[in-house]
C-alpha cells in the first residue's frame, strides 16, 4: 500500500523523463580545502540536444571530508529566499535567514559527504523567470516542482552509487524551499535513512486557512495535489524512518495550528508502525522564518545521532 502511494504521489508531478534514464556526470575540477575536498560536477552533461529541449544538465557540488570513506551523506537542497544567483552556493555561503556556518563546514566536521545541485532557474540554471518557466512547462504538461523533484531523485542515485559513500547512511537536510524538497524525497524514496528540514513543515490546509499561499513561490504548488494528499500524508510515507522538523513559532510559512495538526497525523503513522518515539519530532523555536544557533545544534544533533553505525 505505501509503494502504491507513493506511486500515486509521483504521478501527480506531470511528464518526467523515465526514472532510470542513464545518469553520465562530468568532473569539471577538484579543489582540496583544508578540511574537505569539493569535486566540480555536472550530472548529466548530455542531456540538453535539439532532440530533447527539455532535457538540462545539473550543475552540483560534491564534497567529502579528507580521510577515509566510505562516508555517511547527505542530499543538501538549497532555498528560494528569491536569490536566484545563489543556488547551491548556499553550501558554502549561508542564505541571510540561515545561521552563518556554512553547512559544508558543519557537515565535513561530522564526517558526512554532501552532494548539491541547482534546482531549475537558481545558480548556473538562473536567469529564466520563475513564473515564466512554470507557465511554459504547464502548457506541456510538465510540473515545475515535478522536474525540480526528478532532478533531486536522479541526484540521489548518483550518491547512492558512489564507492566512497555508504547508501545505507544518506540524509536529506535543507531549509525553506530545500526543507520542502526533503521532505519530498524522503517520502518518495526510502534510500534517504533521515530527514531534516528547516522552517517549512507547512500543513496545506491551514496555510490556506491563513490566507498565506501568497507567502510560497510558484513552485511549490502541484495540479491535483490536494484531492490526494495532505501534507501530513506526504510526511507520513517518511515512517519510520528517522526525522526532524523544526519550525519557527512567528514563520507565516508554516502557521503553528496547521504544524500542530500535521505533527499529531504524522505521529499517529509512526505509532502504527511501532517506531521508537525518538524516531519523529518537531521542535518549536521562538523565531520567524530563519535558523537560529539553537536550531542548527539541534539539526547537527539529529544528524550525528542518525549516522552512528
Amino acid at each position: 500500500m505505501t509503494q502504491n502511494r507513493r506511486q500515486e504521489l509521483y504521478d501527480l508531478l506531470g511528464d518526467l523523463p523515465p526514472r532510470d534514464v542513464p545518469m553520465n556526470v562530468k568532473t569539471v575540477r577538484i579543489e582540496e580545502k583544508e578540511t574537505y575536498t569539493i569535486e566540480y560536477l555536472i550530472l548529466n552533461p548530455s542531456a540538453y540536444s535539439p532532440e530533447n529541449p527539455d532535457g538540462e544538465p545539473i550543475p552540483a557540488y560534491f564534497i567529502r571530508p579528507k580521510g577515509e570513506g566510505p562516508y555517511p551523506a547527505v542530499l543538501f537542497s538549497h532555498s528560494h529566499g528569491g536569490l536566484y544567483q545563489l543556488g547551491k552556493d548556499e553550501l558554502f555561503h549561508p542564505a541571510p535567514y540561515m545561521y552563518p556556518v556554512p553547512y559544508a563546514e558543519a557537515l565535513t566536521k561530522l564526517g558526512c559527504a554532501v552532494l548539491a545541485i541547482d534546482h531549475w532557474n537558481f545558480g548556473e540554471r538562473s536567469g529564466r523567470i520563475e513564473q515564466d518557466t512554470f507557465k511554459d512547462m504547464l502548457w506541456k504538461g510538465q510540473v515545475l516542482w515535478g522536474k525540480m523533484v526528478w532532478d533531486s531523485l536522479k541526484a540521489l542515485d548518483y550518491l547512492a552509487g558512489r564507492k566512497d559513500v555508504d547508501a545505507r547512511r544518506i540524509g536529506a537536510l535543507g531549509m525553506s524551499m530545500g526543507a520542502t524538497m526533503s521532505w519530498w524525497v524522503s517520502a518518495l524514496d526510502e534510500r534517504i535513512s533521515f530527514c531534516a528540514d528547516i522552517c517549512c513543515f507547512t500543513e496545506f490546509e491551514a496555510l490556506k486557512e491563513d490566507y498565506g499561499l501568497s507567502r510560497h513561490g510558484i513552485y511549490y504548488f502541484v495540479p491535483g495535489l490536494l484531492r490526494h494528499f495532505t501534507a501530513g500524508q506526504i510526511n507520513s510515507l517518511i515512517a519510520p524512518r528517522k526525522r526532524l522538523a523544526t519550525v519557527g513559532l512567528y514563520d507565516g510559512l508554516n502557521p503553528i495550528p496547521g504544524v500542530d495538526r500535521m505533527e499529531k497525523e504524522v505521529r499517529e503513522c509512526y505509532n502504527a508502525l511501532h517506531a521508537p518515539r525518538e524516531a519523529f519530532n518537531v521542535r518549536r523555536y521562538p523565531c520567524g522564518h530563519r535558523e537560529t544557533a539553537e536550531m542548527r545544534q539541534d539539526i547537527l544533533d539529529f544528524v550525528k545521532s542518525a549516522i552512528e553505525k
